[in-house]
């Protein structure tokens, strides 16, 4: 295993809770490659998908229903305060961090659940760009990771062009190219093909990240036709005109929901990160499991 796919202690590390704060965390993320101040705006546990890989613990209830908008706000404040000054790689959780990812690279609308489920997620998008604006923050990118569910709500949707507007990123969920699969690994009711007419419209009027995390369960990846129609969904996304920046292909890296979910080989995500390559033409990057 190469130096640059050595697991890091931080990056095993994804807790969403800091301090006394309800809503707003911090990570050193993979994908970000730094830090990632992530605002749950989900504290209630409650997601439309029940995915076999997600580390949330939905048997405990969470602190609160509600999202509280001054407080996530100054919670967001304080948060920023900390990595600036550089307190934060003074505790015990983030001394460990190495030099090169002690930058902070995104606020992230993420956490125990949908966002763009959260009835102030719109409110919160333009909140969050002032702030980041009145800090001077330019490099700072804002991003909702999200499954593509709720594009289709004309709030959401007039909140993600204000996303974009303030040089933000959407990076939806995309995990299977047919609807069986799809269903054994997010267990919803709602059907692959309104993912896929969401991400579609949305990137017709800007550019996304897909996020697919592929793994294994009892044992067996992805089947080679279940990544071929994989590869024919993001290229059919694209026939339609839709603009897809990046897919970054990923496995588990932290302990699943389920314990017949383990994470793909190195080999096995570097496989199926060139399919991606060679059947769409598309800029991917790959991410690799805990060890």
């Amino acid at each position: 295993m190469s130096a640059a796919r050595t697991p890091l202690w931080v990056h095993r590390d994804h807790r969403r809770d800091f301090a006394e704060n309800v809503y707003v965390y911090a990570v050193v993320s993979r994908r970000s490659k730094g830090v990632s101040i992530g605002l749950n705006l989900n504290p209630d546990k409650v997601c439309n998908f029940d995915c076999v890989y997600c580390q949330v613990d939905r048997t405990t209830p969470g602190p609160t229903r509600d999202v509280d908008v001054p407080r996530l706000l100054a919670e967001l404040e304080a948060m920023l305060d900390l990595i600036a000054s550089g307190e934060l790689f003074t505790t015990e959780r983030f001394a460990r961090t190495p030099p090169a990812l002690r930058r902070l690279n995104d606020i992230a609308f993420s956490g125990d659940g949908e966002p763009t489920t959260c009835p102030e997620f719109p409110r919160l998008v333009e909140a969050v760009a002032d702030v980041k604006r009145r800090r001077g923050l330019d490099g700072v990118k804002l991003v909702v990771i999200t499954n593509a569910t709720m594009f289709h709500r004309p709030a959401v949707r007039d909140a993600l062009a204000v996303l974009a507007v303030n040089g933000g990123e959407v990076w939806a969920k995309l995990d299977a190219g047919t609807e069986a699969y799809y269903q054994r690994v997010e267990r919803t009711t709602i059907p692959l093909a309104r993912v896929l007419e969401n991400i579609t419209a949305l990137a017709r009027t800007q550019p996304v990240v897909i996020q697919s995390l592929f793994l294994k369960m009892d044992g067996e990846g992805p089947t080679a036709a279940e990544q071929e129609a994989y590869c024919e969904r993001l290229n059919e996304i694209t026939r339609a005109g839709g603009r897809i920046k990046l897919v970054q292909v990923y496995t588990v890296a932290r302990r699943p929901a389920e314990e017949f979910v383990t994470p793909l080989t190195d080999a096995e995500v570097d496989a199926l990160a060139e399919l991606v390559r060679r059947r769409t033409g598309l800029a991917v990057e790959a991410y690799y499991g805990a060890s």
